[in-house]
């Protein structure tokens, strides 16, 4: 089977580290979410298998079939929302605020609206948008070392050396060294690991109005505002910009229909653990990193197969640990996303701010950092677009059109775009 044939140690370690930095940096707050619909241990126990099923097979199998990365994730910011807007309603209600999200994904996903909004967004703005995602991830891995500077420090020596000398195997070896120092310092919370099969509990979904205002509408806003938004920045910025889009959006809203009774809550397109596979840590020759996606997509079947039990072994690892191999992993993501996004200069003050809006984490109306920071690169574009052709008309001559004179340059097509179409 070509895909063993394309697997690498360093493939599987970018699927590895993405279900590891995934799970551990959101688990708590689906189990929160969970809690706050009076979810038995069965129930969330439920959920984890629902959420691991269904992010691994609509990982792995696409992945497969288009030998590209696909990478999906549950939606963080939505079960944030999910925690604090869940308190008065059943399980029931829940279930069916589930399905009316996934109706509405699988809607903006098949009638292509998604794509052609992302498709007006220029490649500068894009990528300064990943790369703000991304940098928090960074900041995290030095901030680590407040708490736990020695493993930090032999982390990033191991990681340095490793680039120097074996650089497709930088990211496996600092984990490798990192979990033995972990070890042997008796550092692994291994009272948290209980062993047991997970059995899917179903739900039946109750419709209400209160509900749908309540949870499906937000849901459904921050999972496409603040997931699906810089996970498709993530997939052009590592130049995979012809995976069909709106095929994504409508697999994960039609994999959310359909394991919604069973707790998965909203499905979507990943950034962080898809710039962790999409990367060169995962593999030197693009065209096979795919077997990292289908890594990552083995190993969350796997955890929704034994659920609260490898959720536990993962978030047995401490916090520095994850949060060091995650920026450290993301590194080479971000310095591209940053080359790519200050490359032009006729965008590149937008680009900044972009960046900036969306490093600060700022929420506002309940949506994340991630839509405004476009938002405000768009605007700021928008205004620098509008003083150029002003500017231009002054100096044209009568009767010439503007662009032809030359005074201002016509907008550039995103598949032309300065980085489209190369690898980050």
């Amino acid at each position: 089977m070509r895909f063993f044939k394309d697997l690498s140690l360093s493939a599987f370690t970018a699927g590895f580290v993405a279900v590891l930095v995934g799970f551990t940096s959101s688990v708590a707050i689906v189990f929160q979410a969970a809690q706050a619909f009076g979810a038995t241990p069965e129930m969330a126990a439920s959920w984890m298998w629902a959420l691991g099923i269904g992010m691994g097979l609509a990982s792995a199998l696409p992945s497969l079939w288009w030998r590209k990365p696909v990478m999906i994730a549950w939606s963080t910011p939505g079960a944030a929302v999910l925690a604090v807007a869940g308190m008065g309603y059943s399980m029931n209600e829940a279930v069916g605020a589930f399905i009316v999200c996934a109706v509405l994904m699988v809607l903006a996903g098949a009638t292509g609206w998604f794509e052609r909004v992302m498709n007006k967004i220029p490649m500068a703005i894009a990528s300064a948008l990943l790369a703000g995602v991304l940098a928090r991830f960074g900041l995290g891995a030095f901030v680590a070392a407040q708490t736990a500077l020695p493993l930090v420090l032999l982390m990033l020596g191991t990681y340095l050396v490793a680039k120097r000398l074996l650089p497709r195997y930088a990211v496996p070896l600092t984990l490798l060294v990192a979990i033995v120092y972990v070890v042997a310092r008796g550092q692994l919370a291994w009272s948290s690991v209980h062993f047991s099969l997970t059995w899917p509990v179903f739900t039946m979904p109750a419709f209400s109005w209160q509900a749908i205002v309540s949870l499906s509408l937000p849901l459904f806003v921050v999972t496409m505002a603040s997931q699906n938004l810089p996970g498709v920045a993530a997939i052009r910025a590592a130049g995979y910009g012809d995976l069909p889009v709106s095929k994504l959006i409508t697999i994960s809203g039609l994999t959310t229909l359909v394991l919604a009774p069973f707790g998965a809550f909203a499905l979507n397109l990943s950034a962080i653990t898809a710039a962790i596979c999409m990367g060169r840590e995962a593999h030197e020759d693009p065209a096979r990193r795919y077997t990292a996606a289908v890594s990552c997509g083995a190993i969350y079947v796997v955890i929704g197969l034994f659920g609260a039990a490898v959720t536990g072994l993962l978030t047995a690892f401490p916090k520095e640990l994850v949060a060091a191999i995650a920026g450290l992993a993301l590194l080479g993501t971000i310095g591209g996303g940053l080359a790519a996004a200050v490359r032009d200069e006729s965008h590149r003050e937008a680009a900044l701010i972009t960046f900036l809006v969306t490093l600060s984490s700022v929420t506002l109306a309940g949506i994340g950092s991630a839509f405004w920071g476009v938002v405000a690169g768009a605007v700021a574009l928008a205004v620098q677009q509008i003083g150029r052709r002003a500017r231009g008309a002054e100096k044209a001559p009568p009767g010439k059109d503007i662009a032809a004179s030359g005074n201002i340059a016509p907008d550039i097509p995103e598949a032309a775009a300065p980085g489209a179409g190369k690898n980050t």
